[in-house]
């Protein structure tokens, strides 16, 4: 019997894998230090052990969820496909134009990067829509055939973008370049915008299509590669692969659609932040996810995650339902260096897996966040239960010459290392409340990931946060969203329409559209037992705007129906007033799009394990670093060891398996129903 549940989380420095046993609700985890050259060595291998340690059959792991990075990777690296675009004649160099947006505002110097397809592999095609959908110029059979002609005398393409113009509003012309492509050279990867962001704003579509098409052979070879394998291990594991909208998606989606997995781990995360706030009655949070590499950032309201429609990924502009992460360069390898200014500055260069924070001793030599927690004393000498023991001698050493070149003793360096990588995190934060409107000090900060519990602290006074929820297991709480994740898919059409009462005709038709087209994938990917549900929304602006809202307008189980003109408009006219403070309630009121959210829930148990012990007690004290005062000495303490109820006041350094939380002088933590902690900070 298919008893088991595994999700596993490719990250920059570790892969970490959360299993739970459907019948107990028994979970257990897992991690081991990723390998960069081959993401799935790692999968593969963790997943091994992680089946004999915990005496796992696993034959009897029936879903096996992954959120990937392989995606991220590769348009950070620049290590796709060498790709051609077809578009429509004239339109060659849009995607070189762009928005005209300079990257840094203020330097002249830094430029946009260049398109994933150089102009010699942008092809023109002489053929017209209209903006109304209507053909001006025909596609002939003589143009398709010279654009065969021209990508077969480039024998190095491996993938083609089909991008014309107002193909959202009639993509026939897409779909016979595509289907003429495919029987001319069925090796050819071939992605039209049509299919994958059929959306008005031709530079955002064409960009998203492209990055799209650049990913195809290597995520489609990955994800093949990778569940082939799973399968020798887990042989009746059902595959899904975590989107960056929230969601799990089928293997043959993913390879379809490679760019819905450019934030896939990071937006794990967030789901499993939602459902370990809400397991302790908390909805409203920001998480703070910090792993090797870098720090993201999610505002969760409601225990909802917030999403947003554009991305930009290493310069590259993506224009698709996400989860609303903000990412920087500070994590635990992030490098300590001098810039030419004379200043220290941390990141975004990190040390990664490979080499490392010198403290791991596997050869990384340059100081890192990591290591200045260990010099400060706030990092145990073990980590990952045991698999990974921390050498202060050689974290001290990589810290001594930048305290050198400052003139300051070795933990005045650390402690600037620290409290700079607290100033960026912070700086993420407000870009995720602050500059949308919200007031952090009324959320509660929720720390994760290997690092996260080392600086929440930290982080939320900077904030005036005065609440923090440390989650039961913060290492792997993106593994943990992967198996807390509902199979789920995102349906758009293109709808520029007044709302008034004579034009809901209109709406009603393409809602009835959505909905058919979400009932049949439910029908073909989805368990007809499993619960369904659906959520409405519109693009909406007032008219004369160049942007728009995301409203919510209706949910339901199986079927939505489009709301009257009065309610879609002071649907509306609230989520403006909410965004902005104030709204015209007299203004006309125009769609953009029109959006349904199909989800079917897959089955689910909450974990049910308790602690060993059923007293709190310090098994080691140490002088820690909190600020420049000096050291104080701290009792540490072993997360498995604390029951329901304990409640500890500051100092204090709690450890556990994949992740450790510092608790400051005049702080006071206790353990909740949920296993979660509660941190509460003094106010100042």
């Amino acid at each position: 019997m298919e008893n088991w549940i595994v999700g596993c989380d490719v990250g920059g420095t570790f892969t970490d894998f959360c299993a739970r046993e459907m019948t107990s609700g028994r979970t257990v985890i897992h991690k081991r230090p990723s390998t960069p050259d081959d993401p799935s060595r790692a999968v593969l291998h963790g997943l091994r052990e992680l089946a004999e340690r915990h005496s796992i059959d696993p034959s009897a792991i029936g879903r096996f969820a992954h959120g990937t990075t392989v995606a991220t990777n590769a348009l950070l690296q620049r290590k796709g496909a060498k790709v051609a675009v077809i578009t429509t004649r004239g339109f060659r160099d849009l995607l070189e134009i762009g928005r005209q947006a300079r990257p840094l505002i203020y330097d002249l110097q830094t430029d946009a990067p260049a398109p994933l397809a150089g102009r010699q592999y942008r092809l023109e095609v002489d053929e017209r829509i209209g903006a109304t959908g209507e053909v001006i110029r025909p596609l002939t059979d003589s143009e398709i055939a010279s654009v065969i002609e021209a990508i077969r005398a480039r024998p190095e393409i491996e993938a083609v973008a089909i991008c014309l113009i107002f193909s959202f509003l009639n993509p026939t012309h897409e779909k016979r370049l595509a289907a003429a492509l495919r029987e001319a050279m069925p090796n050819l990867f071939v992605s039209t915008s049509a299919e994958v962001q059929p959306e008005f704003r031709e530079f955002e579509r064409f960009s998203t299509t492209l990055i799209n098409a650049f990913l195809q052979p290597e995520v489609s070879s990955y994800m093949a590669r990778l569940e082939a394998e799973v399968k020798t291990v887990a042989p009746k594991a059902e595959f899904g692969i975590f989107q960056s909208s929230g969601g799990l998606m089928s293997v043959e989606r993913a390879r379809e659609f490679p760019v819905r997995t450019a934030l896939s781990g990071p937006a794990a995360g967030a789901v499993g932040a939602a459902g370990s706030g809400a397991s302790s009655g908390i909805s409203d949070v920001i998480t703070l996810d910090i792993g090797g590499t870098s720090t993201d950032v999610c505002l969760i309201r409601e225990s909802k995650t917030t999403l947003a429609s554009v991305r930009d990924i290493s310069g590259f502009r993506i224009r698709l339902p996400m989860v609303d992460i903000h990412t920087v360069g500070a994590g635990g390898g992030s490098i300590a260096q001098i810039g030419a200014d004379g200043l220290m500055k941390v990141g975004p260069e990190s040390a990664g897996a490979v080499p490392g924070p010198a403290c791991y001793a596997k050869g990384g030599t340059l100081p890192t966040v990591s290591d200045a927690n260990v010099l400060l004393g706030r990092l145990p000498i073990q980590l990952a239960g045991g698999g990974l023991t921390i050498d202060r001698t050689l974290a001290v050493k990589a810290i001594a010459p930048l305290a050198g070149r400052l003139g300051v003793s070795l933990e005045e360096a650390a402690l600037g290392i620290v409290g700079i990588a607290t100033a960026n995190m912070t700086r993420a934060i407000r870009v995720v409340s602050i500059e949308k409107g919200y007031d952090p000090r009324r959320f509660t900060l929720m720390p994760f990931g290997g690092a996260g519990g080392l600086h929440a602290a930290d982080v939320a006074r900077s904030l005036g946060m005065t609440r923090i929820i440390v989650p039961r297991a913060p290492g792997i709480l993106c593994a943990e969203g992967l198996i807390l994740a509902d199979l789920q898919e995102d349906f758009v059409v293109n709808c520029r329409t007044l709302v008034r009462k004579e034009n809901m005709a209109t709406l009603e038709i393409e809602v009835a559209a959505l909905v058919a087209r979400a009932q049949a994938w439910l029908e073909h990917e989805a368990d007809s037992s499993a619960a369904q549900h659906m959520t409405l929304s519109f693009d909406m602006r007032y008219f004369g705007q160049n942007y728009e809202l995301s409203v919510e307008a209706a949910s339901g189980a199986t079927s939505v129906a489009c709301p009257d003109a009065e309610m879609l408009k002071e649907a509306f006219l609230a989520e403006y007033r909410r965004s902005y403070g104030d709204c015209d309630p007299d203004g006309i009121v125009e769609t953009v799009n029109i959006r349904l959210r199909a989800t079917a829930q897959l089955a689910q148990q909450e974990a049910k394990n308790t602690p060993d012990a059923s007293a709190a007690e310090a098994f080691d004290h140490l002088d820690v670093w909190f600020d420049k005062a000096g050291p104080v000495e701290t009792p540490m303490y072993a997360r498995s060891a604390l029951p329901v109820g304990t409640i500890i006041s500051g100092p204090a350094i709690i450890t556990q398996f994949d992740s450790t939380t510092v608790v400051p002088p005049g702080a006071e933590i206790r353990v909740d129903d949920a296993l979660n902690m509660i941190m509460e900070l003094p106010n100042g």
